[in-house]
């Protein structure tokens, strides 16, 4: 028997060894050798879990995690890592779950992580509302400020703001589609702009148009205090950030209070839950007036949608609605799989059931895995639809993945949390965007851009209204070739792309908010 354990052990250790050097298929090879050997090995399994998650084979690594607990109920940071592969695969209110019990059970670590995982991620969770996800956000924003010494800078501004934008998306063309038309349509006799990347610098090929008087800066890798103390030192007035939880490690770079004014802009669909935060930038279709309750800071509308886009860069031509070729109606989504919760997989179901023939077409980088799509379509077949009706592909280059929307009649949103950057491709590739008015910012993302888009009458007033809207339209898809041959105009007129009027509007914010503090 000691024999037997020795050679487990040299198994064990031999498996750890490949997942060091990054040969992540040879150690799930050699973990599931362990086990076969000695099934109850927790560290197998938890290596096993961990080789499986940095591949993205979700679907495993959830199962592997769910094993390793049953041996060890009382490691919380197994549980958080349990939650993050939960809430990749989109089962979004049991990932919730495994943080909440982490933030209770574990020790410093562990609650750490949790607490900074339901932050970012509540607004996903249908089981969660707008008042736990501002009380989750706002006590992980709490522990972010502990200990920090803040700047309170005082200096008096010039006629000229000296204005800065952080982020990490800069050198991204399809991110910043919703960003770099603003930036580039500033009024450079009166506003400084300094742009602060995270990842790549911003370039021509992502949209930016370079200007003389522009300062580029290059932080990836600088502390958050670091990089606080060089704000402070270039003396800005406006700080904005621009990822939000999308870039969660920068958000505690708040806590400085490195400028006078800071505000949180574009990848916000909800409060920060920072104090050190003056305003977020909304819209009323996103977030109405009686809702204001559930930010921490004070919320500043513009007219039309927040979320403006320019497409800088050639996208493929809009094809017409791919039912006149295939004699049925194809459905689709192109959102991330994190969004595709039980609540979304059923709704979607009863639209298919009420639409004979259809077919479901889901895209994205998660489904490129066998595990995940086997998660997603066994989720399905618990509501009644059966594999042939679902079509599942990985996600691909930029171009290509828009062409899929060659494939797709009609895009069905996600909810609670929303297509944003999905829906403005969406609607530009001419296929229409079923949503409706949700229960929280997140869930109201589409319903601005489609407003502003002249579209909104693909919001439905409620979930019940958007799945009898997507079965009519599936039903009889006859006006769908007309609409589509105009819709690129329609939306590229409307002001749903017009970042130079959304850019103003935010000028006049930021001079505003400005006058306000030194008032």
């Amino acid at each position: 028997m000691s024999g037997a354990r020795a050679g487990v052990r040299e198994l064990l250790a031999a498996a750890n060894r490949l997942h060091a050097d990054r040969q992540y298929h040879a150690a799930i090879d050699a973990y599931r050798l362990v086990l076969s050997r000695d099934n109850d090995r927790s560290e197998a399994w938890y290596g096993l879990a961990m080789a499986c998650e940095t591949i993205l084979e979700y679907g495993d690594a959830a199962s592997a995690f769910r094993r390793a607990l049953t041996l060890r109920p009382d490691a919380a940071r197994l549980r958080v890592n349990l939650g993050k592969v939960l809430f990749g695969l989109g089962m979004a209110t049991e990932a919730l779950r495994a943080f909440q019990r982490a933030e209770t059970e574990g020790d410093d670590a562990a609650r750490a992580l949790a607490r900074a995982n339901v932050a970012c991620l509540a607004p996903g969770d249908p089981a969660h509302t707008n008042q736990t996800i501002m009380d989750a956000r706002r006590r992980w924003a709490e522990t972010c400020a502990a200990g920090v010494t803040a700047f309170h800078p005082t200096w008096r501004p010039g006629e000229k703001l000296r204005i800065g934008y952080y982020g990490s998306y800069f050198g991204s063309k399809n991110w910043m589609k919703m960003c770099m038309g603003v930036l580039n349509a500033h009024d450079r006799d009166r506003f400084e702009l300094h742009v602060i990347a995270d990842g790549a610098a911003p370039s021509p090929e992502a949209g930016y148009r370079d200007h003389p008087d522009d300062r580029i800066w290059e932080v990836g890798g600088l502390s958050n205090e670091a990089l606080a103390g060089h704000i402070a030192d270039a003396k800005f007035d406006v700080l904005i950030d621009i990822n939000g939880y999308s870039l969660q490690d920068r958000m505690p770079l708040l806590c400085w209070r490195a400028a006078p004014v800071q505000i949180a802009w574009m990848g916000m669909y909800g409060t920060t839950g920072f104090s050190q935060v003056d305003c977020v930038i909304g819209d009323a279709a996103a977030i109405p007036p009686e809702e204001d309750v559930f930010c921490v800071e004070r919320v500043r509308r513009v007219p039309h949608t927040y979320l403006a886009f320019e497409v800088f860069y050639e996208t493929p031509a809009v094809a017409p609605p791919p039912y006149l070729a295939k004699g049925h109606v194809t459905f689709g989504s192109l959102n991330s799989a994190y969004k595709l919760n039980d609540e979304v997989i059923a709704s979607w179901s009863r639209i298919l059931n009420g639409v004979p023939g259809a077919k479901l077409l889901l895209s994205n980088k998660a489904l490129a895995h066998g595990s995940n799509r086997a998660n997603v379509l066994s989720r399905f077949a618990a509501c009644g639809i059966g594999a042939e009706s679902i079509i599942l592909e990985g996600g691909g280059e930029h171009c290509a993945f828009l062409r899929t929307y060659d494939r797709i009649d009609i895009a069905l949103d996600v909810f609670p949390y929303n297509g944003g950057t999905t829906t403005a491709e969406a609607i530009w590739q001419g296929v229409p965007v079923l949503t409706f008015n949700g229960d929280r910012w997140a869930s109201r993302t589409s319903r601005s851009i489609l407003r502003a888009a002249g579209l909104e009458d693909w919001c439905a007033p409620d979930k019940a209204g958007f799945e009898e809207m997507a079965s009519r339209m599936g039903r009889s898809p006859e006006p769908l070739a007309a609409l589509r041959a105009g819709q690129r105009a329609k939306v590229a007129a409307s002001p749903a792309c017009d970042a130079g009027s959304l850019c103003r509007e935010l000028e006049d914010i930021y001079r505003q908010e400005v006058a306000a503090k030194f008032s």
